[in-house]
């Protein structure tokens, strides 16, 4: 299920997905996790947005879609992350729901967006994804990811 928000690794089920964020000194760490890369990097979109907007009940009013190249999985995690970022301070857009598909040599990322300003902000707003500590990485359950935002 979507957002699935189970914190240990021992109730979490094969082929569930799911993200949570957990306290960081000063800035913000999302963890998530899915039956696949694809649909842990949606979760891990998601949970970034979360962690900083209500899009509950948003409908989109766009929709963008991102290439994203190949490369080490940590890679395509920051690279990914970092285009939200990127395209919130420039387009103000915010991801309501994402479709990620491997196609070729990358990924053909879709959100469906809306504008900033039409939904409640309840956190800080993510200004740049670390690269410390940061993972992406099959496991017993599926694929897992945990990232830091600064905010």
């Amino acid at each position: 299920m979507a957002g699935d928000t189970d914190d240990d690794m021992r109730v979490r089920r094969p082929g569930a997905c799911g993200h949570r964020t957990v306290p960081h000194t000063a800035d913000v760490r999302v963890e998530a996790w899915g039956a696949s890369r694809e649909q842990c990097l949606v979760e891990a979109v998601l949970g970034m947005v979360e962690c900083f907007a209500d899009v509950s009940g948003t409908r989109p009013t766009a929709m963008r879609q991102v290439q994203v190249d190949e490369g080490t999985d940590d890679d395509v995690l920051a690279t990914l992350l970092d285009e939200v970022v990127f395209r919130l301070e420039v387009d103000g857009d915010v991801p309501v729901d994402v479709e990620v598909e491997t196609v070729g040599g990358g990924l053909d990322v879709r959100m469906a967006v809306t504008g900033v300003e039409s939904v409640p902000i309840t956190g800080a707003v993510p200004k740049a994804v670390s690269w410390h500590e940061l993972h992406l990485a099959p496991g017993p359950y599926g694929w897992s990811c945990g990232v830091t935002v600064d905010v």
